[in-house]
């Protein structure tokens, strides 16, 4: 009995100490910090080893040295551009375009963003047909490819991209993969030894020190870009995988978007790229004129923006702000999760509020069931401020695509939870075009088709059970 005494005191002085900790030493933001006091009071012991796996802050003396090598004048052209927009001497090729120069402006000022105006892009829904696109351009490669993504499968379709990668690697050129060790935790090593056995150079991002045994589940890699010859680049939300083209009994058909670009853009995606293979490679690449061989293309104007713990700002939130408080006629959102902060969620009820014509799309069926039950939560609230929310029901969704008015769009990797605008490291593309931003819009309205409207009433008849889930998880929405 007596030992039992001093254990709970143990525990108690112990929760005490790590609560002094989190408070005082992590300076995490209050909503987060009351969760995980919360964690720590009612599950004590497993609560410290959670906040070991999920809650522990990456120490900023070893993240800020990212970035200290040039970055191909980026710094330069930055400066340039604002002084142009400073001065009322910044020239569109699209003049409708000119009314966001305030986005344009905040990230250049906040992401060292340069904008460009020479691109084409293509626009993919469907995973089959991207990956053709993207495999056939890799068979065309004349240079170098690099490959960076989240998760990658050792299934059909990650053997079909290993083995023309490993087809190029034998023509002699540079070949670059680099994957998330925890997003791609399944992926076997004789997927990788047999790419590295044929001359493909493959890292991971930040590897447990213990095989298979990564407690770095935050501060993961989520972003998806594939550069091939410094001249075409693709960013969205496909992974590689075969449940990305339809083929999990489990999800059935997957919804996405992601984006083929040509033009000065892909310079932007190619320094992205090489920043964080430099982070994970003891083989680092230069900034060689060889990356940077991107040629004019078209006219949509493009600012690649990345985010991340590495940085004081959430840039791609930011940027969501912005791009909602603008919109004069609609915002149409479809993300797989919605866990918004204060900040954004207040902008997306002022929009509504306003009168504009807000319209959310969501999945019919979770992924991860905690977020998906703190997803219904939030957008339940944001019914009373006029939104419209719409489920997919074709398969699952996982495009992060906002549309704002028909003339501009973001796509790229990062959901609306607090996951990707401070944990994760996040990468999308903020598209001032018309023609585009209306594919977009045109692309959405085909889903609301195959889609069913959560209506106020319909929301209010919920059984007890899923409103016992939605209030657990939303306490828990900070740290999921």
């Amino acid at each position: 009995m007596e030992l039992l005494a001093y254990l709970v005191g143990f525990i108690f002085i112990f929760n005490i100490g790590l609560g002094i900790s989190i408070i005082f030493l992590e300076r995490k933001d209050a909503t987060s910090t009351w969760a995980w006091l919360m964690v720590l009071l009612f599950i004590p012991i497993a609560g410290f080893f959670l906040y070991l796996i999920f809650g522990r802050r990456l120490s900023s003396s070893r993240i800020f040295t990212w970035d200290t090598k040039s970055r191909l004048g980026v710094k330069t052209a930055v400066q340039a551009q604002l002084r142009a927009l400073e001065d009322d001497k910044f020239t569109f090729r699209q003049p409708e375009i000119a009314i966001y120069k305030d986005l344009f402006y905040l990230h250049l000022r906040n992401d060292d963003a340069v904008f460009t105006q020479d691109n084409k892009v293509k626009i993919y829904t469907d995973g089959r047909e991207k990956f053709n696109a993207l495999i056939n351009d890799i068979k065309k490669a004349k240079d170098h490819i690099h490959l960076q993504y989240y998760i990658i499968r050792h299934d059909q379709l990650g053997q079909e991209i290993a083995q023309v990668l490993i087809e190029k690697a034998k023509e002699g050129l540079e070949v670059r993969v680099l994957y998330d060790d925890t997003g791609s935790r399944l992926l076997r090593p004789k997927y990788i030894r047999n790419l590295r056995k044929h001359g493909v150079r493959v890292e991971a991002f930040f590897p447990p020190k213990i095989p298979k045994i990564n407690l770095k589940i935050n501060y993961r890699n989520h972003r998806k870009l594939a550069i091939i010859d410094g001249k075409i680049g693709y960013t969205g939300g496909f992974n590689i995988g075969d449940e990305y083209l339809g083929m999990s009994k489990k999800f059935g058909y997957w919804r996405d978007t992601h984006l083929r670009i040509e033009g000065d853009a892909v310079h932007n995606m190619q320094t992205r790229f090489i920043l964080d293979w430099n982070q994970a490679s003891r083989n680092h690449i230069g900034y060689e004129e060889h990356y940077y061989a991107a040629e004019s293309s078209g006219d949509t104007g493009i600012q690649i923006v990345s985010s991340g713990p590495d940085s004081d700002w959430e840039q791609i939130k930011n940027g969501y702000i912005k791009m909602i408080l603008s919109a004069k006629k609609y915002v149409y959102i479809q993300t797989p999760y919605f866990i918004p902060d204060e900040s954004l969620r207040d902008a997306v009820r002022i929009a509504s509020l306003s009168g504009i014509d807000v319209k959310i799309m969501i999945p019919n069926k979770p992924d991860h069931p905690f977020v998906y039950w703190a997803t219904l939560s939030y957008v339940g609230d944001l019914l009373n401020a006029g939104a419209e929310i719409y489920i997919y029901q074709k398969g699952f969704l996982h495009a992060k695509t906002i549309v704002v008015d028909g003339k501009i769009a973001s796509v790229g990797t990062a959901n609306i939870d607090v996951r990707s605008f401070r944990l994760n490291f996040e990468v999308n593309a903020f598209l001032y075009d018309i023609a585009i931003a209306q594919e977009l819009e045109a692309a959405f309205m085909n889903d609301i088709a195959i889609s069913t409207q959560m209506t106020k009433k319909l929301y209010d008849k919920r059984s007890l059970g899923v409103r016992f889930k939605e209030s657990i998880s939303r306490l828990l929405s900070p740290v999921l």
